[in-house]
């Protein structure tokens, strides 16, 4: 019986035993084209790329099965970690957003002298993913090296990048406004008579924390008579987490503050507990805010005041413009910027008055319950 050969599909070794003049003349492009994406390297558009795999179908030949995993619906979702509640809410809205796609995270997180992001992106190259979400990591750092990031761009796989803007960078940016997060705090504290107000914060290579630096210090500016060199006298840069929160709120507590505004709201739980160490009372002594509005922080004693980042907005942004990218659509190469909201709880509180909190001597409490925050 004589075979079927008409619809019979050639095997990928074979493929590449065909003439590559075949491939390109129906893709329209050149042999050494053709070969670059069946060895799937680098330095080809995403539209050469399609019009190559689609000549190999045209022709009935089988896609190389380095190119068949890539459509097997696996990205990378790279976060810092998962001690700041706020990580773990990026991840699992980005999982259910992804869901309906097709598509499924491979996540990835970083701890202190964990696996590092790059070899995290090695593990994902191997894996053969369709693109990759950075939430907070190193394009955020403006020390860091991007280089990093134009190779994966060049492959080409698909990036976007969640909360660090890196303006040479040809990717997606999601970002929440941080210079608006910095001022929607300071403004809510100076509504209630604050005008001794601290920020505390992660380090400053960070572009996040350089935005909220730059909002903060409009917000006084606009809103007290406070100089410039106490600006600088009332910033505290610290280590992110509770522990960097305590150690910078003691300092800018001994320097008389009654409001606080931290980077997140790990640090806020880190201030509270540093003025409870003091005898003081929050709010009733110093108010403090918070960012993020991560999981449990309306169930903390007090409940914390804190400006929320729009994660589900962000989360679902980060997707849609992934997908866009994987699927041939190209995203708009620059930042999404996603409005924060103040949300107003316990921790915060009207100034007392002048003799008892700004420049006087300080009454000093003794707290009635402890901060739900171990040691």
């Amino acid at each position: 019986m004589p075979s079927q050969r008409k619809n019979h599909r050639v095997s990928y070794s074979a493929a590449m035993r065909a003439r590559l003049s075949d491939i390109a003349q129906q893709a329209e492009v050149s042999e050494a084209t053709v070969s670059r994406v069946l060895n799937d390297r680098p330095g080809v558009a995403p539209e050469t790329r399609q019009a190559v795999l689609t000549a190999l179908d045209v022709l009935g030949y089988e896609r190389p099965a380095r190119l068949r995993k890539r459509c097997a619906g696996l990205v990378g979702l790279v976060v810092p970690e998962l001690d700041n509640p706020i990580f773990p809410a990026f991840a699992q809205i980005i999982e259910s957003a992804l869901a309906p796609t097709g598509f499924t995270p491979v996540l990835c997180t970083q701890t202190p002298g964990g696996i590092r992001e790059d070899e995290y992106v090695e593990m994902l190259l191997d894996r053969q993913v369709s693109g990759i979400v950075f939430v907070s990591g190193l394009h955020a750092d403006t020390t860091a090296d991007h280089d990093r990031y134009r190779a994966l761009i060049a492959r080409p796989l698909p990036v976007v990048m969640v909360n660090g803007y890196a303006p040479n960078l040809p990717a997606p940016f999601i970002s929440c406004d941080d210079r608006e997060a910095a001022d929607l705090a300071v403004t809510h504290l100076i509504a209630l008579g604050h005008r001794r107000i601290g920020l505390i914060t992660g380090p400053d290579r960070f572009v996040p924390v350089q935005r909220k630096v730059t909002g903060y210090k409009a917000a006084m500016r606009r809103g007290t008579d406070v100089s410039d060199a106490e600006l600088t006298e009332l910033t505290e840069l610290s280590l992110f987490g509770v522990e960097g929160g305590e150690a910078a709120a003691t300092r800018l507590l001994e320097r008389g503050v009654t409001g606080l505004v931290c980077g997140s709201d790990l640090m806020a739980l880190g201030a509270i507990r540093a003025a409870r160490q003091r005898g003081l009372s929050v709010p009733r002594d110093v108010s403090v805010v918070g960012y993020d509005d991560s999981p449990l922080m309306a169930f903390t004693d007090p409940p914390l005041t804190t400006v929320r980042q729009p994660v589900p907005a962000m989360a679902v942004a980060a997707v849609r413009a992934l997908v866009d990218e994987i699927n041939g659509h190209a995203a708009p190469h620059s930042e999404y910027l996603f409005r924060p909201e103040l949300v107003v709880r316990g921790s915060t509180a009207v100034a007392r008055a002048p003799g008892v909190g700004e420049g006087g001597p300080v009454q000093r409490h003794t707290p009635s319950a402890t901060l739900a925050v171990s040691a």
